[in-house]
């Protein structure tokens, strides 16, 4: 089947991505950067660039098995000024329009059988204690109004015979990204607590349950009309607090009165006061089951390896038998590294690598001379092989890399986890100067390989399509 998905590159975008392709369906991953979203996706994605609100060619879906739309602007970037809600509302609603307008274009027999709308649990409003399912009324306020308008737009393209899903989602946790991925350095740091009273009710879902979730609203003819995207047991923001200060071993009693959020973040503070007792009832009655029913469980899996992880793959239109020799060459480090960092190959312990090889190294971080020592934990031509760092700049780098022949070339992924320094101030501090440079690191690698490796003029892994 094919899957055109926008919001590819998001929170939510790129696991579902990864687990279309890895169920062997296509994917058109529609972005507004084509270049960010290359190096966020797995290589195997098509790339499209996409203005979201613009009108959408009716060509660009006609072949389209479904539409998964994700896209919209963050509602936890900014303070909610009057561009800021604008900006939102547009996102999500003059997108959704145009998809559907671009469907109705269409013979009937040409358009996507299917469209998945992704909403949010913000329908219902400021709730208190009421248990609400998909039947619940409406709420009030700014995000029931999007959401509202959000789903109404969505829910023509019923009107056109197109399968349609609505999925209300609740508060994704993610140690990647989202709400979790904010919370963790203060929790980490144990100056974590409820917000506001802490009676207000946070209904929420696990990432890997909400990917799964994603995939069966479009892949599952059986499934149409709104579900409510949550686990089945919500909990108390206090009981959230407690259960995140028990996943990572540290106290959370440092309550943040609701006045002060209000003062920092002014109505955007209804995200971390409003309360939604959301239960799950369609999912429910469709079988559906969830890996991480339970706070607790989810909480644990989530801060069990705070590790950062960094996914990247590129196919080479060169064959096996070329291309894992050329990695499989330290010295060939040097040639796709930044030329900022100075890396240098030192010595190897060995004439040829293999299990338990070390390799030295020399580089320079941010001005500052750097000695590296990495050992070979697994070594396994011509398919993969794995370095651990045994001293250097990080507190944990674990860099595992796959080769796998596809079609006339060859697809390379690396698969890093990384740590700095120092723990959770660490993060604080420098996570995300670190999260750039190493970014940097892997773009900068990846056209490097792309212009070492180009044929007869072609680029390898130049898979972006620019579409009108």
């Amino acid at each position: 089947m094919k899957f055109i998905v926008t919001g590819a590159s998001g929170l939510l975008g790129r696991p579902l991505v990864r687990r279309l392709l890895e169920a062997g369906h296509e994917v058109v991953a529609w972005s507004r950067d084509v270049d960010a979203a290359a190096r966020r996706l797995p290589a195997r994605a098509h790339i499209e660039t996409w203005t979201p609100g613009a009108p959408v060619d009716p060509r660009r879906l006609s072949d389209a098995d479904a539409v998964i739309h994700l896209a919209g602007e963050h509602v936890a970037s900014g303070r909610w000024t009057a561009a800021r809600r604008q900006a939102i509302a547009d996102s999500r609603v003059a997108s959704g329009r145009a998809l559907v307008a671009a469907m109705n274009a269409l013979p009937a027999r040409h358009r996507p059988r299917a469209l998945v709308s992704a909403s949010g649990i913000g329908a219902y409003g400021d709730r208190g204690d009421e248990h609400l399912d998909e039947t619940s009324s409406p709420g009030d306020g700014f995000l029931a109004d999007v959401c509202r308008d959000w789903e109404a737009a969505a829910c023509d393209a019923a009107v056109l015979g197109v399968r349609t899903v609505i999925l209300r989602i609740g508060i994704v946790l993610s140690a990647q990204g989202g709400a979790l991925r904010a919370l963790l350095p203060a929790f980490r740091l144990g100056l974590g607590g409820r917000a506001g009273s802490g009676r207000q009710w946070m209904s929420w879902i696990h990432i890997d349950d909400m990917v799964e979730l994603l995939f069966a609203a479009a892949t599952r003819a059986d499934m149409a009309g709104v579900y409510n995207a949550v686990a089945p047991h919500p909990a108390t923001n206090a009981e959230f607090a407690r259960s995140l200060g028990r996943a990572l071993g540290r106290p959370a009693r440092l309550p943040l009165p609701a006045a002060t959020l209000r003062l920092l973040l002014g109505a955007m503070a209804s995200l971390l006061l409003a309360s939604q007792r959301v239960e799950p009832a369609s999912a429910r009655r469709l079988g559906l089951t969830w890996r991480f029913p339970e706070l607790d469980a989810a909480l644990r899996d989530l801060c069990t390896d705070l590790s950062e992880v960094v996914d990247v793959e590129q196919w080479v239109p060169q064959p096996l038998a070329v291309v894992f020799p050329f990695y499989a060459d330290a010295g060939n480090l040097e040639r796709i590294t930044p030329p900022f960092l100075r890396f240098r190959v030192l010595r190897s312990s060995t004439p040829t690598i293999g299990d338990g090889t070390l390799i030295d190294y020399r580089l320079r971080l941010r001005g500052l001379p750097v000695r590296w020592r990495t050992v070979i934990e697994s070594w396994r031509p011509p398919h993969t092989f794995v370095d651990r760092q045994l001293r250097g700049p990080y507190r944990l780098w674990h860099h595992t890399h796959t080769f796998t022949p596809s079609g006339d070339g060859t697809l390379v992924r690396d698969r890093v986890r990384y740590r700095v320094p120092l723990g959770a101030l660490g993060h604080l501090v420098a996570g995300r100067l670190v999260a750039r440079d190493v970014e940097g690191i892997f773009a900068f690698r990846r056209e490097a390989t792309a212009a070492i490796f180009a044929t007869d003029g072609s680029t390898p892994g130049a898979r972006c399509q620019v579409a009108s």
